[in-house]
């Protein structure tokens, strides 16, 4: 029986440079954003395991023997490296009460949950009795990985729980982060919670949460960046919803009705995002302030870029004239067609034009956090390690 309580975080993810073009084949470099999925484990003593998710209005609670005997009627196995059968997802929505067709964010974080928890008790144990709760400081829906930290956070936790992993965090340390082969078997979990979720991910969102730090990504391969510096960033939400999938159906229609113009804007963005990295990794040996111009300039390039291709919006038009006129330099992250900016701030920029800017921003109607990219991934805290919102969101028993 697990015994110990924990909490553990998972961070966020922004595209640096590529959206759009990594659809086409091209490279697309995605970062870690600090702002961050907390979950707490505590043991409980009934035999029950209960999770509750208040950003999505979740508070759910079964007992384990009926989880054990569910666990048992699965004819196929669990398989970290199988996606989860369209039979064993069926199955879990009946038992949980979920509509067959049902896509709002609470009935898949819970079929998500479940999905995990079987999962990882068949394979590693019986089904742990714990109560989970769950608390974000990032958006839901904002293309920001909000699912991958929160899957992330779950495979770290439903792992240590059943002993599959340890628990590194020491007497007396603040933080802790599991050693690369556990951390490689939470991605591998994570990534599994986000196929219930999504269906077919890239996988780009949970190895973000999973190692922190920034990532490339190109045709389905992933590699970490070996060293990268933390960078300040305003992020800012537009809050104009778009579609995915219909900014990308017009990506593609351009490109096929001009090849010859819209190829080489996909090269000028891979160039970019080549660039980009070769910056981002000459930063740590040699922390020149003379790298922040080289960054700010690809910023613009590729903004102008991704208007060009057409998935600006006015809402990103406007954000980039705000931060402008700060003598700041944004662009669109993720899908675009509204959604959010990121805003590059250096090192000495005074932080009276960061909340000048912010101010600015919010006036539009927009959401805006300053915060850092680059950051750790997964990790266990001890609860000296945590600031007082996040211990008071974790604190409702």
């Amino acid at each position: 029986m697990w015994e110990r309580s924990l909490v553990l975080s998972a961070p966020g993810k922004v595209i640096l440079h590529g959206e759009h073009a990594v659809v086409h084949g091209k490279v697309a470099l995605a970062v870690a954003l600090d702002l961050r999925t907390f979950l707490r484990l505590r043991p409980s003593g009934e035999g029950r395991v209960c999770v509750r998710l208040p950003g999505v209005g979740v508070v759910r609670s079964w007992d384990t023997p009926s989880l054990q005997a569910l666990r048992r009627g699965f004819a196929a196995d669990f398989d970290e490296s199988k996606s989860p059968s369209v039979e064993q997802l069926d199955t879990l929505k009946e038992f949980a009460g979920i509509a067959a067709g049902a896509s709002a964010p609470e009935s898949l974080a819970t079929l998500a949950f479940l999905y995990m928890c079987l999962a990882i008790s068949a394979k590693y144990g019986d089904v742990p009795s714990v109560d989970i709760l769950v608390w974000s400081e990032l958006p839901t829906g904002a293309g920001l990985g909000s699912s991958a930290a929160f899957t992330v956070c779950l495979a770290a936790a439903l792992l240590t729980a059943c002993g599959a992993i340890s628990c590194p965090l020491k007497e007396g340390e603040s933080t802790a982060r599991w050693t690369e082969e556990e951390l490689t078997l939470i991605n591998s979990w994570a990534f599994q919670g986000e196929r219930v979720i999504h269906g077919n991910p890239s996988g780009v969102d949970n190895a973000v949460g999973t190692w922190g730090g920034a990532l490339r990504y190109q045709s389905g391969k992933i590699t970490p960046l070996k060293r990268v510096p933390t960078l300040r960033i305003l992020l800012t939400n537009t809050k104009v919803p778009r579609s995915t999938k219909v900014l990308v159906a017009g990506v593609k229609e351009k490109i096929l009705k001009f090849p010859a113009i819209m190829n080489p804007v996909l090269d000028s963005i891979d160039a970019i995002s080549q660039e980009c990295q070769s910056v981002l990794e000459a930063m740590p040996a040699n922390p020149s302030p003379e790298y922040y111009p080289v960054l700010e300039e690809l910023f613009d390039i590729n903004q102008h870029h991704l208007n060009v291709i057409g998935v600006g919006h006015p809402s990103l038009d406007r954000l980039c004239q705000v931060t402008a006129s700060h003598g700041l330099h944004s662009k669109l992250t993720g899908a675009g067609g509204g959604g959010c900016g990121i805003t590059l701030l250096r090192p000495d920029t005074s932080p009276l034009a960061v909340e000048a800017a912010k101010r600015d921003l919010c006036a539009c109607g927009f959401e805006c956090w300053e915060t850092n990219i680059g950051a750790p991934g997964v990790t266990l805290h001890s609860s000296s390690s945590l600031n007082a919102e996040v211990l008071h969101a974790l604190s409702k028993s």
